[in-house]
């Protein structure tokens, strides 16, 4: 027995070695104890590290979740069908147009093309009865400007525009100008459905006295003012027409056959 409990001690070479190493640990540990920071900041960094991982988890969230839908408009457009439906189009059977224009955008688009086409028309008609008017010797009494009269304009009609001053130009450009804002106004406040790119009819005027001062339109049939709608329309595509061919004989002869000179 005594030999038994002989071979149960540890060896003192052991323990030596042990306590020196836990000494070592200790003394170890006490030293890096001062570059440990206090337990109330190692809590606000623990804080500071799960926002920022929160705020990082929201932002994912947020970009990951599809953007809200815009509100739809509170208004509405004529329909490109109903635009296109005018004028007919007994003359090619179908609707005329090799570049696709009429598919071109939105129903709003469409209804600025259209505005657009009616007021050319309108302003290449009123081009095209002048040009005539010059080319046939017509004039009105008076003077067109200080020292000149409406006489000694020539008959043809670019040279009788290069014979208007410039100060005459620009008025009629600025009065041009004055009734193109004043429609565009009026459309806004004025118009029937509102402007006609928010459900007004396109290329109704809306500048007053302008156009029928006499009021002969009122006392027509929907009927009636479809058809005259349809008129204008093709009279104005027209004009466009017979106007550019006006212009391209005067400016370089004998581009439009059969065009006497002008």
């Amino acid at each position: 027995p005594a030999s038994a409990t002989q071979s149960f001690q540890p060896d003192r070479k052991y323990i030596s070695k042990m306590k020196l190493s836990l000494l070592t640990f200790a003394a170890l540990a006490g030293a890096t104890s001062a570059f440990v920071p206090a337990p109330q900041a190692n809590v606000a960094r623990v804080a500071a590290v799960f926002m920022a991982e929160e705020e990082a988890a929201t932002e994912e969230a947020e970009e990951a979740a599809p953007a809200p839908a815009p509100a739809a408009p509170t208004y509405t457009c004529m329909s490109r069908e109903a635009i296109l439906a005018e004028p007919n189009t007994i003359e090619f059977g179908q609707k005329w147009d090799p570049l696709g224009l009429s598919d071109l955008g939105s129903d709003e688009t469409i209804a600025w093309f259209r505005h657009a086409e009616v007021k050319h028309g309108r302003v290449a008609m009123a081009a095209f009865v002048g040009w005539w008017a010059v080319g046939a010797g017509l004039r009105l009494p008076g003077e067109l400007a200080t020292g000149i009269d409406f006489a000694s304009i020539p008959s043809k009609g670019l040279e009788a525009w290069d014979a208007v001053p410039g100060w005459g130009k620009a008025q009629m450009l600025l009065f041009a100008g004055l009734i193109e804002f004043h429609d565009e106004l009026f459309h806004s406040r004025r118009g029937e459905g509102g402007h006609y790119l928010r459900g007004g009819v396109p290329g109704k005027n809306m500048v007053p006295g302008l156009y029928d001062p006499l009021g002969f339109s009122s006392k027509k049939t929907p009927e009636q003012l479809a058809r005259g709608r349809s008129v204008e329309l093709k009279n104005g595509r027209l004009a466009m027409i017979g106007f550019a061919g006006l212009w391209a004989e005067a400016s370089i002869p004998g581009s439009v056959p059969f065009q006497p000179d002008c």
